[in-house]
């Protein structure tokens, strides 16, 4: 049974997508529960699987909740799967309003995450020490004291995170640089401005989470712009021909990205 849906659902100009929001200083901002509107905010072709802003805004609010209850506090490094599928995406989001360091790898590294969100194929993969949790998503565990991503977060409250974010905080990290949450929403507003990117409009991810490009481009800068993430299957990303993104069919270069990476 889905969410219910609030009336008012803050949606811009064409009465589906919520307006973009001009003046987001942290990636939860963008997810505010005025942001709730019936227009699609996430559509990921493998699956044929799509969440409105209504449903992708409440259930980033259950995956933050999911994840603040396997311990996961402000500061914390979490590991989520770079995969193109709704729940690494909605445990970015989640994470985020947690204040929480994304760490989108292959792998879980030396230092163990707090919390590891990943494929239930994977399960096998990770040994975490007490302490620390594994959440998987798809099929459910094989272990008992692992979470189901789908089962905790269906049956979380959607309740707002009693957390303070500032543009300060660490986002995400990628290799040895930590993003914090005003450069990449800077950089995002770059790239909605530069490559036109509104309510209505399509962004089709072309390369791994990995990419701290695709992250900006792709999973933050629709969303505040109040346009759709299109995650693709795994064949439409394979030749990305360094565009990060392609916007309404048209691939888009990462020329906008000026991150600091000393």
């Amino acid at each position: 049974m889905p969410p219910a849906r609030d009336a008012d659902t803050g949606s811009g100009p064409d009465g589906d997508a919520p307006a973009p929001c001009h003046d987001a200083a942290t990636l939860g901002d963008g997810v505010a529960r005025e942001r709730r509107a019936p227009g699609p905010a996430l559509r990921a072709r493998a699956s044929g699987r799509t969440y409105s802003y209504h449903d992708f805004i409440t259930t980033s609010y259950k995956a933050g909740n999911v994840l603040r209850h396997l311990g996961v506090r402000p500061g914390d490094d979490i590991y989520v799967a770079s995969e193109h599928a709704p729940e690494p995406v909605l445990s970015f989001y989640g994470a985020a309003q947690l204040g929480a360091v994304t760490r989108f790898d292959a792998e879980a590294g030396e230092s163990p995450p707090r919390v590891a969100v990943t494929p239930a194929a994977r399960e096998d993969d990770f040994d975490l020490p007490p302490g620390h949790n594994l959440a998987v998503y798809g099929d459910p565990p094989t272990d008992p004291s692992v979470t189901h991503w789908e089962t905790e977060v269906w049956s979380e409250n959607p309740a707002v995170h009693p957390v303070a974010v500032d543009a300060d905080d660490p986002l995400f990290a990628a290799g040895d640089v930590i993003y914090t949450h005003g450069e990449v929403l800077e950089a995002a507003t770059a790239v909605v401005n530069g490559v036109g990117i509104g309510p209505g409009t399509e962004v089709l991810l072309r390369g791994p989470l990995t990419d701290p490009a695709v992250v900006v481009a792709g999973l933050v800068a629709p969303i505040i712009a109040g346009a759709t993430v299109v995650l693709p299957d795994t064949t439409e990303w394979a030749a990305s021909g360094g565009h990060p993104i392609e916007v309404d069919g048209e691939a888009c270069g990462a020329s906008v990205l000026d991150f600091d990476t000393d």
